[in-house]
């Protein structure tokens, strides 16, 4: 397998063949991510990925999850995915799911009836990043589309049968917003209705605009405890309708999981108890926090 640059994958696909079918991200604007800085966007030529499918193929042949790198590899023009998913589900017989990285973007310029021949050959799971409900500060993060967009985008989907999974971040708001983005993000997931919710902690990252801003004062990062207070926040108004919470990401403070609705209640128990008593040695420490 060949790959160039780091590689980025959710935290469910830990266990997923990798193959990398574009070079970064086609977007790479948003203020906060350091993901794909030193990467300049393009598609792989189709004839090195059907080879590195090939030549996984004769290694691993109990493979049973695929992950498409990299940061929003859904931008591929539908026949080329199309061709992907054929080569990669004639090759292992024990194939289960593909999954993909997909922007409100990517989403948004494909039809209902891509999407739903994408599912039908194997695309069966996509991870949106949301972070944010906040028309105010999705511009300011430079997302690339309006609170509605992501509603359609995420939306649209769900519409054409595929598991949708949305990642947020905490203290994206700093100190100063920690309140709208909360009460915000909570309501832009109640309109989406996820299969899957994964909440990330704001991590401010060497060579990025926001670590730029905050070194000039301009951004205040919220404080741990303050961090569990907005997630807090951000619980108690959100009403899904069968969702797998997780909040167990090395970026987080205080590890959480559940499925909503039925587990509301013992979540914000959790986090309640560590607020109440305002104990700080009862979160991962700084050093042991990653992206």
């Amino acid at each position: 397998m060949r790959y160039e640059g780091a590689i980025y994958r959710p935290p469910s696909e830990a266990g997923s063949l990798i193959l990398q079918v574009t070079i970064g991200c086609s977007h790479n604007r948003c203020i906060f991510c350091v993901s794909f800085l030193t990467k300049k966007f393009r598609e792989r030529k189709m004839d090195e990925i059907l080879e590195d499918i090939e030549f996984a193929s004769a290694q691993y042949r109990g493979v049973r999850r695929v992950f498409l790198a990299d940061g929003d590899a859904l931008v591929m023009d539908t026949a080329k995915l199309l061709t992907i998913l054929d080569a990669l589900y004639g090759s292992f017989p024990y194939l289960e799911r593909v999954g993909i990285y997909g922007s409100p973007q990517n989403l948004l310029n494909k039809t209902h009836e891509e999407l739903v021949t994408l599912r039908e050959a194997g695309l069966k799971i996509v991870y949106l990043g949301v972070e944010t409900g906040n028309e105010e500060l999705l511009a300011w993060i430079r997302k690339g589309a309006t609170r509605e967009q992501v509603i359609e985008a995420g939306r649209k989907a769900k519409a054409a049968g595929i598991i949708l999974s949305v990642t947020v971040v905490n203290g994206l708001g700093g100190r100063e917003k920690m309140a709208e983005h909360a009460y915000d993000t909570a309501t832009i997931l109640n309109e989406i209705d996820p299969d899957y919710l994964g909440l990330l902690t704001l991590m401010v990252c060497e060579g990025t605009p926001l670590a730029r801003m905050v070194e000039k004062g301009k951004f205040v990062l919220p404080e741990p405890l303050e961090i569990l207070a907005e997630i807090e926040m951000m619980l108690k108004p959100l009403e899904l309708t069968n969702c797998v919470f997780r909040c167990n990401h090395a970026s987080n403070y205080l590890p959480l999981k559940g499925t909503l609705p039925g587990d509301k209640e013992h979540l914000l128990q959790a986090l309640g108890s560590v607020l109440h008593s305002g104990d700080s040695s009862r979160l991962r420490p700084e050093y042991l926090r990653g992206l």
